[in-house]
């Protein structure tokens, strides 16, 4: 049985994002869910503290059922994922997929959000802009070698001259995700 996909969008998106339907169709028949955490769905802007978005994670997948799972999403969405997953939230993860992960605030490199990436037990996918202003390539593969069994449990695939936003490269991004999920 191959695992099912769980995707979260962004904190100024909803699970309608361009990347997200994308992904979806590249890995269709496989199961892919595309959810919306808690605030997105009441209307609000803001997202919601940490605690609450990582419950949300937990909750939606377990309405998923106990089969392999591998979760992910972009930015802020694969972040939270990640921080389930390093915390044992999620006992049938067996993959994350993480689109433009936010390493740090934009201009403040000081600012890591890096404390759970050693936990984290599962292979994962980072697809990244070589121009993100949320983690420089380099900064990047310097804290996700801290993720137990770097290298090999660890991908990147960069996206050149691409940002943050990964404004054109939806197809491109899609097709990654396919291509790393295969045999999962």
């Amino acid at each position: 049985m191959s695992a099912g996909l769980l995707l979260f969008p962004g904190a100024g998106s909803s699970s309608d994002h361009s990347s997200l339907v994308a992904i979806e169709h590249a890995v269709a028949p496989r199961r892919c869910v595309r959810a919306d955490f808690p605030y997105r769905r009441a209307g609000r802007r803001a997202p919601d503290r940490a605690p609450l978005l990582i419950q949300a994670v937990v909750d939606e997948a377990a309405t998923l059922g106990p089969g392999p799972l591998v979760l992910g999403g972009r930015s802020m969405g694969g972040r939270m994922c990640s921080m389930a997953v390093a915390d044992g939230l999620v006992p049938n993860a067996v993959g994350l997929v993480l689109v433009s992960y936010p390493l740090h605030p934009p201009g403040r490199p000081d600012r890591l959000r890096v404390e759970h990436l050693p936990r984290i037990g599962v292979p994962c996918l980072f697809v990244h802009g070589t121009r993100d202003t949320f983690g420089t390539p380099d900064e990047l593969e310097r804290w996700t070698a801290t993720i137990p069994g770097a290298p090999a449990s660890v991908t990147h695939v960069w996206i050149d001259r691409a940002g943050h936003d990964l404004k054109g490269a939806d197809d491109r991004v899609a097709a990654a995700v396919a291509e790393w999920l295969e045999g999962r």
